[in-house]
């Protein structure tokens, strides 16, 4: 018996054709895209060299007004060889499609830094290797904390703006040595800020180890005199009670555990079930002086909770090359996006 057949105008659509992977760095080609790239296409592009992988859903929320325009732009890009794309296997459902820098796209990017691309350690196979990668659920959860606060900020009137983000990866370059956080990240809001550390935790990692990476906070506080908070965000209500407990042991044992801010987030707090903004009141401090109010607390408000915080002057822009960097490394995209385009002819 044959049910839900498949119509037959699905039988007849054609696979974008796309050049190859030679033909993809060649000046010829290279020659189009520089008439073709928007400023937000680039910018995208080095999104992705920064953080891997992102789905639809979050591009969307990244840089587009809605998820039909992501669609149309994202297949010429697509076609192009700026990006690549993958769907992964789900046992039930779909999965929404993947997106990870393509060869056309990682060469652009070197030539606008100036770089030659056989240097920004760029290689295809890696980028969408990650589709087999046991970190690309963890890897896309990190992204989607950050893309939800970048979402915020494109809000018209937001009060709030995520003005750095820094990949796992460039903070192993910078921090490695000492700690290797998920990613780094700076939100300013109502003349406030708060720069953070965040540890994305899916509920697989031993609670003992997540205690122990706080002496690697701690040296790092030390070694640079800046105290940075740990935001722990876990899956479940009851994974953070148990954490808590943890991280709370950990500090005990630190010679100086003010240089170590923690507060702890759970996805599925009490009346924010689906809604995991990471600005709204859902922080809970684990250690430091009580809060001005009872409760959980919002991301702007730990500022104040932690208010010997504050970064010096000094302190790295996220679009500012730091000086430990390898020569040939690009730079951080910033967080926010560029104006859309206002032409009718660039999507």
């Amino acid at each position: 018996m044959i049910s839900n057949p498949t119509p037959q105008r699905a039988l007849r659509g054609h696979m974008p054709q796309r050049p190859t992977p030679r033909a993809a760095t060649t000046g010829e080609h290279h020659a189009q895209l520089a008439g073709r790239l928007t400023l937000r296409d680039r910018w995208l592009a080095r999104m992705l060299h920064e953080h891997k992988v992102f789905t639809t859903q979050q591009i969307v929320e990244l840089c587009y007004p809605s998820m039909r325009a992501a669609n149309h732009r994202l297949l010429d890009l697509f076609k192009w060889r700026v990006i690549d794309r993958f769907q992964p296997f789900v046992s039930s459902g779909t999965a929404p499609m993947h997106y990870v820098l393509d060869i056309a796209g990682a060469v652009a990017l070197a030539y606008e830094d100036g770089l030659d691309p056989k240097k920004i350690g760029y290689r295809h196979e890696d980028a969408i290797g990650i589709a087999h990668s046991l970190r690309l659920a963890h890897t896309v959860g990190v992204n989607g904390f950050f893309t939800t606060l970048i979402a915020l900020s494109r809000r018209p009137g937001a009060r709030g703006r995520l003005t750095a983000w820094w990949s796992e990866l460039r903070c192993g370059r910078l921090f490695g040595d000492m700690v290797r956080p998920d990613a780094y990240g700076r939100w300013r809001e109502d003349g406030q800020q708060i720069e953070f550390f965040l540890e994305f935790d899916f509920g697989t990692e031993d609670l003992a180890t997540l205690g122990r990476k706080l002496y690697g906070y701690e040296k790092l506080a030390t070694a640079t005199g800046i105290t940075t908070p740990v935001l722990v965000w876990l899956p479940t209500n009851r994974r953070e009670t148990t954490a808590r407990r943890a991280l709370s042991d950990a500090l005990s044992q630190l010679d100086r555990p003010a240089l170590v801010p923690v507060a702890t987030s759970a996805a599925d707090v009490a009346g924010m079930a689906g809604e995991n903004n990471p600005a709204v009141a859902r922080w809970l401090p684990v250690s430091g002086p009580p809060p001005h109010r009872p409760g959980r607390l919002r991301l702007v408000e730990l500022a104040q909770l932690w208010p010997q915080t504050d970064p010096p002057s000094t302190a790295p822009s996220s679009t500012a090359v730091p000086a430990q960097q390898a020569p040939a490394e690009l730079t951080a995209p910033d967080p926010f996006p560029p104006a859309a385009p206002t032409s009718r002819f660039r999507r």
